[in-house]
C-alpha cells in the first residue's frame, strides 16, 4: 500500500533555474497621466482668466510657468531616452519627425 503526503511539508518548493529575461518588459502607460494633464490644463487656464481679471503683477508668475513647462518637456524626454525609446518613439505622439525631436531635445541637459 502506498502512502501519500499531504500538507505543507509533503513537497519541497521547486527552485527555478531559469535566468532574468534580459530583454525588460516594456514600461505600461500610466493611465492617470490623461487626467492628471487635465487637470493641470484647467488649472493653467483658470490662472489667466484670473490674471485677465486686472492682476497685471502676475503675469510675469504666467511666464515663468513658460520655463518650467519646457523644462519639464526636457526632463521628461530624458527620462523616455533613458528608459530606451526612440527618437522616433517620442516623435510620434507629437506628430514631429524624430530628427525635429532630436534637434529640439538632444542637447546637452541643462
Amino acid at each position: 500500500m502506498q502512502r501519500t503526503c499531504t500538507g505543507p511539508s509533503a513537497m519541497p518548493e521547486p527552485t527555478s533555474t531559469d535566468k532574468p529575461t534580459l530583454t525588460p518588459e516594456p514600461p505600461r502607460r500610466v493611465v492617470e497621466n490623461d487626467e492628471y494633464a487635465a487637470f493641470a490644463r484647467r488649472v493653467i487656464r483658470a490662472y489667466g482668466r484670473r490674471i485677465a481679471t486686472g492682476d497685471v503683477e502676475a503675469l510675469t508668475d504666467a511666464v515663468a510657468l513658460v520655463a518650467e513647462l519646457d523644462s519639464a518637456i526636457a526632463h521628461a524626454v530624458t527620462g523616455l531616452r533613458s528608459q530606451g525609446y526612440s527618437w522616433a518613439d517620442i516623435a510620434r505622439p507629437l506628430n514631429v519627425t524624430r530628427q525635429a525631436a532630436q534637434q529640439r531635445w538632444g542637447g546637452e541637459p541643462k
